[in-house]
């Protein structure tokens, strides 16, 4: 074993593993984690010893703010040609090879996991990512969308990053601590790297480097004095930087020199850092004495320095005049239209002053980065130009786009401090002051304060002309129908005092939701959705808020139909973003229409693109979901879990979380806490909420069964008002349904059976229409209801309902047994999507495509579905009964 490696046979087991599981055909993520120097390297290089072919990239520093610089590196070389028009074209935007619509970052990863699985075809591969911590944030979350996706392509991809996971969060990866050394390894580690250290050095060095293997190979030269200047009492990082400073110090000059701009550099070509040197008096062969050191090695990745903190100890230890010099001769170098953004940052790190000539150029290199996607780039060049303006105006004029771009990336506690910067510095227009509101009233709503969103919403569009309030307004929908039925109607009224143009694609999208979002049947929702469509409106972006008042008034077949197009809309256009609420409001509606299997496959599809995203509204709202779809299986542990994936009582999803505790409270039998639970959820002040108004005829039930149908009257007469405005015959079958549970009269029942309510809702009134009957003594027709509610029942997966109505059945006397599962039921969501596309006729690869995975991967779940369902060939899939009904 390497010296690097001593001690560490449990982190080379856990790599060799993966390793192995890639030669399989398996594909596996590790991220290592710890402090520098603690041989993070070391263990990246035994992978890459193994003989697997290898991909390698690192974070660095210097590059942290050029959007996919890292990714570049990491993917060149790579056939890019193997790659789907749509993918080669959403990567050439990245490295800004051509204009590509930013709409959505994940059509990169997805190009990324796309090219890994290409290069994997032939056999395993091993990808490998150093100092992921210094990773620029576009490449992170591409590698990190590619990373979750991973399945059976036979790639290995291991990152190394600093501890402390602020700076390379990676929740749901596989993580693998790198600890200190134990004192007796650490011990043999310095023998083996220093002979004849003096008792007192060496008792020092093992003291001050505290199992650090990087300080044991470093330190001791600094800890004999034999450094001047030596100052050990500081912390380990700085003690090794100083280390490193050491050994460059006794360079000559232009070495250093050098290093300094290599250092300065980042991962900039040989030939711009030789450029770069020759402007400051060294030349080429000036590297040799840090070659022959040990120090850097050259090739065709530029000059890369043996650690990072010997790069930044260079760095640092160097005179500002010297490394101010360094970066105006790197921008100098840096030539050619493709290098400007590296050639404004360079002269913004050189600029000591405000400086218009560099904010400029600063600016434009964050409108290039906003373009390409690189949004956490694009608010670092704009915030830095706005640092350099020479002017107020100058500096409030770029803060602006700075507060929107982060907004628009998700980083709201970043977008409203440059929002109220913006506003400090100057004294903003009318029009520019309801730009920066509606960046603060994102914020607010996002940090949970619904309340002076919408104050500020409402506010910012007031204060603007009537096509841009239109669209602020239906921004400010959201909060509104967090706060009550006063705050929605606060945002029609001013909707209603606009004087849009003729012809607004707005308009038909805000008549159809301000008078939905207070459960009053308008108009129908696809007319809504195709005038607004012809009118210009930007599909699916402007239409998706139309699925989700939809469900509000009840036109559920309708927003599944509409979410349906969508969602195909998406998949077309590469709009991956859009897709988690799509999927939510079309996984209500499947629900809702009485398709729960077909409900699971939207929302695991939804879940897992809104965890790949970073959408934690979403994540919420689908983890809500997934919990009330486990209640209505009765599978209390698997509620338990997803309720608390949802994040609290003020998480977005808590309203469908206390809806599905009550569902399976009621479904268990556990009928007090049903009514506490759902009581509480129908009358507070979310009770205009979808899940809350769908659990009306829940809080009828579990009163009537507790022996108060006192406490279901309010919640009868909400059912018959909504009934009266959403002009639905389903939900009068409800209110019908209700109606006889708490008055006893079978008129009710009967009602509410001829006006044909969702399989099942239908299901339950005959579970309960034949419990009234079987009390009736009227055994014949009970059994009429319960056996065709049973069946439903044991069609959805609704155990508790099904158990119930065979409960009743027994009773009357010769109850059939419970169905086994068919062979669907054996299906995971995910395998249940893939053979359906495989049925109707989709290669592996238009099936990658569609669910954003890679083909090997749609192939394996091919593979484990067909003993599921008894077939042997992709041909007989077509013969089996798949789709929904």
């Amino acid at each position: 074993m390497p010296t690097a490696l001593l001690g560490r046979a449990a982190e080379l087991a856990r790599i060799d593993a993966l390793l192995a599981a890639a030669r399989a055909g398996r594909s596996g993520v590790l991220v290592l984690r710890g402090e520098a120097g603690i041989g993070k390297t070391a263990l990246l290089e035994h992978a890459a010893a193994a003989g697997l072919p290898t991909v390698r990239g690192a974070g660095l520093e210097s590059e942290a703010e050029l959007p996919f610089a890292a990714l570049h590196l990491l993917v060149r070389g790579a056939d890019l040609g193997a790659l789907p028009p749509r993918l080669r074209a959403a990567l050439d935007g990245a490295f800004g090879l051509a204009e590509h619509d930013p709409a959505d970052r994940m059509l990169i990863g997805l190009a990324v996991l796309s090219l890994l699985a290409e290069e994997a075809a032939d056999g395993p591969l091993l990808c490998l990512v150093d100092d992921a911590h210094w990773l620029d944030r576009a490449t992170a979350e591409t590698l990190l969308f590619a990373a979750r996706r991973l399945d059976a392509e036979g790639v290995a991809l291991i990152f190394a990053t600093r501890a402390g996971d602020h700076d390379f969060p990676a929740p749901g990866l596989p993580e693998l601590p790198v600890g200190a050394l134990p004192p007796e390894v650490a011990a043999a580690l310095l023998d083996a790297g220093h002979t004849g250290l003096a008792p007192t050095v060496r008792y020092r060095a093992l003291v001050e480097s505290a199992g650090n293997p990087l300080a044991l190979l470093e330190l001791p030269a600094l800890l004999a004095a034999e450094i001047p200047g030596a100052e050990p009492d500081q912390p380990l990082p700085q003690l090794l930087r100083q280390a490193f400073h050491g050994q460059v110090a006794r360079l000559p000059a232009a070495t250093r020199t050098l290093l300094l701009v290599a250092a300065a550099a980042g991962a900039a070509d040989l030939g711009t850092v030789l450029r770069a040197g020759a402007a400051l008096g060294a030349g080429p062969a000036e590297l040799t004495p840090a070659e022959q050191a040990g120090l850097v090695r050259t090739g065709t990745g530029g000059v890369v320095f043996r650690h990072p903190l010997l790069r930044s100890a260079v760095y640092q230890g160097a005179a500002l005049p010297e490394r101010l010099a360094a970066h105006r001769a790197l921008a100098a170098a840096a030539t050619g239209p493709e290098n400007a953004d590296i050639r404004a940052w360079h002269l913004a790190a050189a600029a000591t002053g405000p400086d218009e000539e560099v904010a400029a150029a600063l600016e434009r290199t964050a409108e290039r980065a906003r373009r390409r996607s690189g949004y956490h780039g694009a608010v670092a060049a704009y915030e830095r130009a706005a640092a350099l303006s020479v002017h107020d105006a100058a500096r409030a004029r770029r803060l602006l786009p700075a507060a929107e771009t982060a907004a628009e990336a998700g980083l709201l506690d970043l977008a409203r401090r440059s929002a109220e910067r913006a506003a400090a510095v100057a004294a903003p227009d009318p029009a520019t002051l309801a730009r920066l509101d509606v960046v603060r009233g994102l914020a607010e709503f996002g940090a949970g304060r619904p309340a002076a969103a919408h104050r500020l919403l409402l506010g910012a569009a007031a204060a603007t002309e009537p096509t841009r309030a239109a669209r602020i307004l239906i921004q400010a929908v959201h909060p509104a129908w967090y706060l009550g039925d006063p705050e929605i109607t606060a945002v029609a009224a001013a909707f209603a005092r606009l004087e849009l143009p003729k012809g607004d694609s707005v308009a038909p999208i805000a008549g159809y939701m301000l008078p939905a979002l207070r459960s009053t049947y308008t108009t129908d929702l696809r007319e809504a959705a195709a005038t607004a469509g012809r009118l210009g409106a930007d599909s699916p972006r402007d239409l998706v808020q139309l699925c989700g008042a939809g469900l509000v008034v009840g036109q559920d077949d309708q927003v599944g139909e509409l979410a349906a197009e969508l969602i195909a809309e998406c998949r077309e256009q590469g709009r991956i973003a859009l897709l988690p609420p799509l999927l939510f409001f079309r996984a209500e509606a499947e629900l809702f229409g009485g398709n729960p299997a077909e409900a699971a496959v939207a929302g695991a599809e939804g879940l897992r693109i809104a965890q790949d995203a970073g959408l934690g509204q979403w994540v919420s709202q689908h983890h809500a979901f997934r919990a009330y779809l486990s209640a209505l299986a009765g599978d209390e542990r698997a509620c338990e879990n997803a309720v608390a994936a949802v994040g609290g009582a003020t998480a977005p999803g808590a309203t469908w979380a206390e809806a599905a505790q009550g569902l399976l409270d009621l479904g268990l039998g556990r009928v007090a806490n049903a009514l506490h639970r759902l009581t509480a959820l129908t009358e507070g002040p979310v009770r205009h909420h979808v899940a809350a108004v769908r659990a009306l005829p829940d809080v009828v039930e579990a009163a009537v069964r507790l022996g108060e149908p006192d406490r279901a009257g309010d919640a009868v007469e909400r059912l018959a008002e909504w009934s009266r405005r959403s002009n639905q015959p389903w939900v009068a079958a409800l209110e019908q349904r209700c109606l006889a549970l708490r008055t006893g009269e079978e008129r009710h029942y009967r009602a509410a059976l001829h006006l044909g309510a969702r399989p099942l809702e239908q299901a339950r009134t005959r579970l309960l229409y034949g419990e009234w009957l079987r009390r009736a003594k009227r055994k014949t027709e009970a059994r009429t209801q319960l056996e065709p509610a049973a069946a439903t029942f044991d069609r959805a997966g609704a155990t508790p309902w099904a158990a119930r109505a065979r409960t009743e059945l027994a009773a009357l006397g010769g109850a059939a047994p419970a169905p086994g599962p068919g062979p669907l039921a054996r299906l995971t969501p995910q395998e249940l999507q893939i053979v359906r596309l495989a049925a109707r006729g989709l290669s592996n690869r238009d099936i990658a495509a569609q669910l954003f995975l890679s083909p090997r991967t749609v192939g394996h779940h091919l593979y484990k579905a067909y003993p599921k369902l008894g077939v042997a060939a992709r041909s007989e899939l077509k013969a089996l009964p798949l789709e929904p009904g």
